[in-house]
């Protein structure tokens, strides 16, 4: 049994960046894409009943939203959609070194390549946020640990890589 050096605690700070460029009205929090399974229902000769079975790679659509604080041109330059919407997130990961108690950070960075959905401008209201919101549908994801590949998906390119193993590298070399 592996013993956990650390114990994950929040993150720190994040940033959003575009094509490189920081992206400075993104709100305070942004929810990242579910991988929701494409599955299929197995029935007949040999089988009990029947079962779901989910086809490694395969996933439902993929929708990312970003929230903004206001509008600015930020959000304008994601709307184009001839385009691919790039955004990275840079985060810093906090957690306690279970051994001594001290904190430590981990950077993480998540990876976004999509095309431009919807638009929601948000709410005019004097003293507050107007809460706009962009989303895309997401073609690729990857999540990186102090550098480390954790998980990479390309829809387009048939890429699906958990925790560096690249799990589809059977099924492209036989295609």
């Amino acid at each position: 049994m592996s013993s956990i050096a650390n114990v994950p605690e929040v993150i720190n700070n994040f940033n959003a960046y575009s094509n490189g460029t920081q992206l400075i009205g993104v709100t305070a929090s942004v929810a990242l894409p579910n991988f929701d399974a494409i599955t299929e229902e197995i029935s007949g000769a040999g089988v009990m009943g029947s079962y779901e079975t989910s086809i490694p790679g395969f996933y439902s659509s993929m929708e990312q939203e970003v929230g903004f604080r206001t509008l600015d041109s930020d959000i304008f330059e994601l709307m184009n959609p001839t385009s691919a919407v790039d955004l990275t997130f840079r985060a810093s990961a906090q957690s306690t070194v279970k051994a001594t108690g001290a904190l430590t950070y981990n950077g993480m960075r998540i990876v976004e390549r999509g095309r431009f959905k919807s638009f929601e401008p948000g709410t005019l209201e004097v003293g507050k946020q107007m809460e706009s919101k962009l989303k895309f549908e997401c073609l690729y994801f990857l999540c990186e640990i102090d550098g480390e590949t954790m998980l990479e998906y390309d829809k387009l390119n048939s890429v699906f890589i958990v925790n560096g193993v690249d799990l589809l590298e059977k099924v492209r070399s036989l295609t």
